[in-house]
Formats: C-alpha cells, sequence, structure tokens
C-alpha cells in the first residue's frame, strides 16, 4: 500500500517486504528434510543418538544453506531491477517520445480508451522518476521502489528452517527414544505450518494443513524405506 493513501474499508497484509516467501519455505523446507532425515536414519535402525545427531546437523547445514541462498537469489533478483531502471531511464532520455508512445500502447492493452491512455502517459512523462517507475511496472510487473530485502528473506528462511527443522527432535531431545514420536511431532508441525500459511491464501486451513502432511508424508516414507533397505544390506 503506498504510503500515506488509507485504505477505506478493508486492510490488506503487508507482503512486500519479502519475508513471507522466505518463511514458508524455510518452515517447510525445516519439516520435510529433518522428518526425512530422521525416518531415513530410524529406517536404517540407528540408535538415538545417531538420530539426534543427524537431525542436529541437518537443522545447522540447511538453515546456514537455506538462508545464503535465499540473500543471494534476493540480492541477484535487486541487483536485475535495477540494471532494467538504468536502462529504462536511458531510453526515456534517449528516445522520449517512442517511450511516450510504448506507455499509451501498454495502457489501452489493459483497457485504457486511446485518448485517456494518451493523458496519462503525457502526465507520467513530465516526471522522469515517475515515467521510469510506471514503465518498469508496466513492462516487468515490479515496482522498483518496493524491492524486498535480502536480509529480512535471509533470516526469516535461516529462522524458520531451524524451527521447522526441530520439530521431529523434540522427543529425542526429552529423552523418550521414539522415532514414532517423533515423525508424529513432526506430522503436528506440517499440519499447523499449512494450516497458518493458509491464513495469508483463500485456501481452506485444513485442507492446506492436510496438503502438507501429505507431501511430508510422501518424503518421510520414502526416505524410511531407503534407510530400511540400506541398514538391511549394511547388517547382512
Amino acid at each position: 500500500m503506498t504510503e500515506g493513501v488509507e485504505e477505506i474499508g478493508h486492510t490488506h497484509k503487508d507482503l512486500s517486504g519479502g519475508w513471507l516467501r522466505p518463511a514458508v519455505f524455510g518452515a517447510m523446507d525445516g519439516l520435510v528434510t529433518n522428518i526425512s532425515l530422521v525416518a531415513g536414519v530410524g529406517g536404517a535402525h540407528a540408535e538415538a543418538h545417531v538420530i539426534v545427531l543427524t537431525g542436529v546437523a541437518g537443522l545447522v547445514a540447511g538453515a546456514f544453506s537455506m538462508a545464503l541462498g535465499e540473500y543471494t537469489s534476493v540480492q541477484t533478483q535487486n541487483d536485475s531491477v535495477r540494471a532494467e531502471v538504468a536502462v529504462e531511464r536511458r531510453e526515456l532520455r534517449e528516445n522520449p517520445e517512442a517511450e511516450q508512445e510504448e506507455l499509451v500502447e501498454l495502457l489501452t492493452a489493459r483497457g485504457l480508451s486511446r485518448d485517456t491512455a494518451e493523458e496519462v502517459a503525457k502526465e507520467v512523462h513530465k516526471d522522469e522518476d515517475l515515467a521510469v517507475r510506471v514503465h518498469i511496472e508496466q513492462e516487468l510487473g515490479v515496482n522498483p521502489d518496493e524491492q524486498p530485502s535480502p536480509l529480512v528473506a535471509a533470516v526469516s528462511s535461516f529462522l524458520c528452517f531451524a524451527v521447522g527443522a526441530l520439530f521431529p527432535l523434540v522427543p529425542f531431545l526429552f529423552g523418550w527414544n521414539s522415532l514414532t514420536a517423533g515423525l508424529a511431532v513432526g506430522a503436528v508441525g506440517l499440519f499447523a505450518a499449512g494450516a497458518l500459511v493458509a491464513r495469508y491464501t483463500t485456501r481452506s486451513w485444513w485442507l492446506n494443513g492436510v496438503r502438507q502432511l501429505l507431501f511430508g508424508a510422501i518424503a518421510a516414507g520414502a526416505t524410511y524405506l531407503v534407510g530400511a533397505l540400506i541398514g538391511v544390506s549394511t547388517a547382512g
């Protein structure tokens, strides 16, 4: 929402800071990754301390990997947008008439009448900064003044991955050496994460929770089978 402009009759969630996608991605990845690791090692009949060691190593390595990946990807995206802004600014200075006509075509394609589009384009092109922003928004679908923060994305991803990855380890950390309990707590985490994410969408909270639970179950089942097969092969 534009600063200084109040919504009338409704409000919007603040999704412009770049935290929601990496937070959701981090939490889901942490849950699925460590549930799968615990299931795989448990399927090989490893002792409890090996399961904990594997889970903690997966938590630390995964959290740092997610954070670094998010920081790099968001920074690269922002750099790309800045490069496009520089290109657009140069084009506006070198070919102002052509750029103005291009904006007219873009606006008419979006449903404005030709006369209205020409008036809007003429007004927009009186201010170079405004013209650059509008062209970037119309051509690329992004607002160059509202780019996500790489640091926010990295921190969100790191923390949420760590929290998600911790769920299947909780019973072991409290001295309950049960693979079933670890997977059950992980399943609760998956359902809760899916249900929580639904508040930012139009999806049903319980359907979203069940969907995430099924995705996690598929991954955990596959790694448990691999662990069981490798464990049998090694024992043999």
